[in-house]
């Protein structure tokens, strides 16, 4: 059993432009040291800012997740889910260009991921991608952490102000009181200002350990959205390698498509009209060189020119035909088909069901792949009977059709033969062509190409 398939753009090697898949590689980054004075400092405010800010987006996204479980049901559930996961995208954002403005990790920005799917499928996908997406949550927790060790700041930076203020107390007459007990003035003072220091080391001990924590948590994080990077940017460069791929080997199936069929007029003028046009000249010479001698005769001979001529119309017909069926635009191709089959020298049943409007050059190859495929099925397969299905998919966007016979089979694709003719119309327009014809049949043949209704 032989089984030919015919991808799109596969009839003639095109050599593909060549594209970088890895993207420039990245600068190294000019890290600050977390225990740097101004850093200490910056991540003690930072801190400060969040207890709010912090408390803020957990309380809009517990409210955000809340509400939309409980009406998911209904449209407005769905519209605060995808509140929910924008708010998370966009509070994930924030926090990692926090933490590179702070500390220079040499961050990338965290970029929304997309689906490579279309349409409303593909928006729900990325919605999806960007929900399980472990940079955002990598981002959520150390806003979260950052969040917890804000109130802690608050809670130090309250004490050493309230021991500051208790240790210069006696300065301006005041009474040295620390939490709520009175000392005397060197015992106060002292336990005052120690426990400032304490408060003062442990704000700088708490911007540490921010610091350590964004380095283990959102560090990472370089290094997997750069591999991310860096396979996005494989897979685009692919994708435009593939097409231009694709589209140099259509442009090359469509230029054989046209040498083959400028090859079948020519094959067809030389073996037919224009014998048949010499026949008649050479006929109608004979007629008037008889008409004075043999008038009978000469009028039989006009008679037989006559003849020739319109079997050389005929024929002129069929060969315009087979450039383009003019039935297809005035009635369409169902009609156009029901025209071959009652033309074709074997029984055809044909089974068509196209809906909506193709495209004319997606019918006009279909139909003469259909046309190539009986006129072999009645000149060399020796069938008694085909079948021919065509079919639109317009849930794929295709124009299918598969042509049938019971013959003896053995077909193969030779270059210049029609099964090559017919490869090369389909895959021009980015079609499929797949041949069956094992010895002793039968022979099938099922052709799609993409269009859209």
């Amino acid at each position: 059993m032989t089984t030919t398939s015919v991808p799109t753009g596969a009839t003639h090697p095109v050599t593909p432009p060549q594209a970088s898949a890895a993207p420039a590689a990245a600068s190294q980054p000019n890290r600050r040291s977390i225990a740097g004075p101004l850093t200490v400092l910056q991540a003690i405010c930072h801190m400060a800012l969040l207890a709010g800010y912090g408390l803020a987006v957990f309380i809009s996204l517990a409210t955000l997740l809340g509400t939309g479980v409980g009406l998911a049901i209904i449209i407005v559930g769905f519209a605060l889910l995808l509140a929910f996961v924008y708010l998370l995208y966009g509070a994930a954002f924030i926090e990692t260009a926090r933490v590179e403005g702070l500390y220079r990790f040499g961050l990338p920005t965290l970029l929304p991921r997309r689906s490579p799917k279309r349409g409303f499928p593909g928006f729900l996908h990325t919605v999806w991608l960007q929900f399980i997406d472990g940079g955002t949550w990598r981002a959520i927790a150390h806003l979260a952490i950052g969040t917890v060790l804000g109130y802690v700041v608050w809670s130090f930076a309250m004490t050493f102000v309230y021991a500051t203020t208790a240790a210069f107390a006696p300065l301006w007459g005041g009474e040295v009181r620390v939490f709520g007990f009175h000392f005397d003035v060197p015992l106060g003072s002292l336990a005052a200002a120690i426990i400032a220091v304490v408060s003062l080391a442990a704000l700088y001990g708490v911007a540490l350990l921010h610091g350590a924590m964004s380095r283990v948590i959102v560090a990472p994080m370089r290094e997997a959205q750069l591999a991310a990077q860096a396979r996005e940017a494989s897979y685009r460069a692919e994708q435009a390698t593939a097409q231009a791929y694709s589209a140099a080997s259509q442009r090359a199936d469509a230029i054989r498509a046209g040498e083959l069929e400028r090859t079948r007029i020519e094959r067809d003028l030389h073996d037919g009209v224009q014998p048949r046009l010499v026949s008649v000249g050479m006929t109608l010479g004979l007629a008037q060189n008889k008409i004075d001698s043999d008038p009978d005769q000469a009028k039989g001979l006009v008679a037989e020119a006559h003849t020739s001529t319109k079997a050389a119309i005929t024929e002129l017909r069929q060969l315009a035909r087979g450039i383009h069926a003019s039935v297809l635009d005035d009635r369409g191709l169902d009609a156009a088909l029901s025209a071959l089959a009652g033309r074709s020298h074997i029984p055809v049943h044909l089974d068509v069901r196209v809906e909506g409007d193709p495209g004319r050059d997606e019918q006009a190859a279909m139909y003469f792949a259909i046309a190539e495929s009986l006129t072999n099925a009645a000149k060399h397969s020796r069938a008694t009977e085909s079948r021919v299905i065509v079919r639109s998919r317009p849930d794929v966007g295709q124009l299918w059709a598969r042509i049938e016979d019971n013959g003896v089979g053995g077909a193969r694709i030779v270059p210049g033969g029609g099964l090559d003719g017919i490869r090369s119309r389909i895959t021009a327009l980015g079609g499929t062509a797949r041949l069956e014809s094992p010895n002793g049949g039968p022979t099938s043949l099922e052709v799609s190409v993409p269009c859209a209704f």
